[in-house]
């Protein structure tokens, strides 16, 4: 299969299918977990925690989730073709069953198992932190493919290999599908993969038993605490990706405070970065067009691939990993000037005289970078788009607000609101404006209808950024997933403003 995998409205992204065409005995998959009580014993070809995609052969894994239990599905991933059940209690269901104490835990190392354990055959790199993560993944994967490795990516934009792509439906997949994922980059032939990496994953434990060569730590800031409960747990769950059962070697940004921490408590080898005078490649420079870095005393100028100055220390972690993986420093460097992922500084030009950018931020501390960003590219206004997704994050939607009046105008407006009331959303965006002082902000939560306010208050010279969603294309309103690229829209609210292509 080659090109794009097909989208899907329903779950906003597509299963990666392997066809290794492996099998091993049910027994034989769940050998050394323990605490495992077997009854019947099948042939098992894949592994599966969805049952709308459980395949003809699979092992159906009855994931205990938040909301939904996995063993009420059963009997529909059966019906669907499964031949054997990974469950916390035995089913009325005819077919083999295996009783473990947590399925959550043993569906990584099962699933491996039966794909053949693909992470042993390549050289992994994980990449977390809060922001940042996928361009720096996105930018390791061009360094690491400039030293002549071929290369696999998984980030929150797409996964991809030599021959195949598909939209991403999450940062990191469920374990079952990293696992069928690896297993088809193994067969495409790929040495190096770059993983990204999100909080939720590590403590799901979806990317066990998968120990990557190197680990990046980009930086921490609040973020999914409605998940976490706590900064500080948050920060647990990062930092357990730097222990020497999940990464052999570290990459570490101490610019960041937590990253210092980090560094200070890895147990296993760390390189740090950063423009501390500590940090072992050292950014020395960094004018918005090129970074120096220092790296054992000489100095490696990068060149930044979107004019933003924002990814500094990105681009140093991405460099230092690279050398960790092998790569020589010129071809490194070479990489790294490879254009950024979708949705991130994307600039939508047709020939208007001012700055039109779409961009993912959407944490208080990636909105404040990037009007930073938009002010060393350009001496004009900046006018922003800016709202906060419903059902996560309620902790930082007043810091969102307070870090939008940075722009000359603010026109805050629906992102994805799920099953919350777009109004009661801003609402707590604009209790952080409260006594702040800043530009001028006004409410639209039509997104269409406030991309187009912006794009009509700008006059030559200015910038207009569109945040929060960046590279997604549908909007999740109520129960639906609707068709939304704020790419396109930016281009016809230019279009209607009478910019369009020669």
């Amino acid at each position: 299969m080659s090109g794009w995998c097909r989208d899907s409205r329903r779950f906003r992204g597509t299963i990666v299918e392997c066809d290794c065409r492996r099998a091993c005995s049910l027994s034989a998959a769940v050998r050394g977990l323990g605490e495992a009580e077997l009854r019947g014993d099948a042939r098992i070809s894949d592994v599966g925690t969805d049952s709308r995609r459980v395949r003809p052969g699979a092992l159906f894994c009855a994931v205990p989730g938040t909301q939904r239990d996995g063993h009420a599905f059963a009997a529909e991933a059966v019906a669907a073709g499964a031949g054997a059940l990974l469950v916390q209690r035995f089913l009325d269901v005819p077919v083999p069953q295996v009783r473990v104490p947590a399925v959550r835990a043993a569906v990584g190392p099962v699933a491996a198992r039966v794909h053949g354990h693909p992470a042993d055959a390549l050289s992994i790199a994980a990449v977390t932190g809060t922001n940042g993560k996928t361009t720096t993944a996105h930018l390791l994967e061009a360094a690491l493919a400039a030293g002549g490795l071929r290369t696999g990516l998984s980030s929150t934009v797409e996964t991809r290999a030599p021959g195949w792509r598909c939209p991403a439906a999450l940062t990191t997949p469920d374990a079952a599908e990293l696992q069928r994922m690896l297993c088809r980059m193994r067969a495409a032939g790929v040495q190096a993969a770059v993983v990204e990496v999100s909080s939720h994953a590590i403590d799901q434990q979806r990317t066990d038993p998968v120990r990557a060569e190197v680990a990046v730590f980009t930086n921490l800031s609040p973020e999914h605490l409605d998940y976490h409960g706590t900064v500080e747990q948050y920060f647990a769950a990062k930092a357990a990706l730097f222990t020497p059962e999940r990464c052999r070697r570290a990459v570490v940004n101490i610019d960041d405070r937590w990253g210092r921490r980090l560094a200070d408590q890895a147990r296993v080898p760390v390189v740090t970065v950063g423009r501390s005078p500590r940090a072992d490649v050292r950014v020395a420079e960094s004018d918005g067009a090129r970074v120096v870095v220092h790296d054992n005393g000489e100095p490696v100028v990068l060149a930044v691939p979107a004019a933003t100055g924002r990814h500094a220390t990105g681009l140093a972690a991405a460099y230092a990993a690279a050398r960790l993986l092998g790569v020589s420093g010129p071809a490194a460097a070479r990489g790294l000037g490879a254009a950024l992922p979708p949705g991130r500084f994307q600039r939508v030009d047709v020939g208007q005289p001012f700055l039109a950018v779409v961009d993912f931020a959407h944490t208080p501390t990636a909105v404040a970078e990037l009007i930073a960003a938009a002010r060393r590219a350009s001496g004009g206004r900046v006018h922003l788009v800016v709202g906060c997704a419903g059902n996560r994050d309620r902790f930082s939607r007043p810091e969102v607000g307070r870090a939008a009046l940075a722009a000359d105008t603010a026109v805050f407006t629906a992102d994805d609101p799920g099953g919350e009331d777009p109004a009661q959303i801003t609402a707590q965006v604009l209790t952080g404006t409260i006594g702040c002082s800043g530009g001028d902000f006004l409410v639209e939560h039509d997104r269409r209808e406030a991309i187009a306010i912006a794009v009509g208050r700008a006059v030559p010279g200015d910038v207009v950024l569109v945040a929060g969603r960046g590279h997604e294309r549908f909007q999740a309103v109520g129960g639906e997933q609707l068709p939304f690229d704020d790419a396109e829209v930016v281009e016809a609210a230019l279009a209607a403003a009478g910019w369009t292509r020669e």
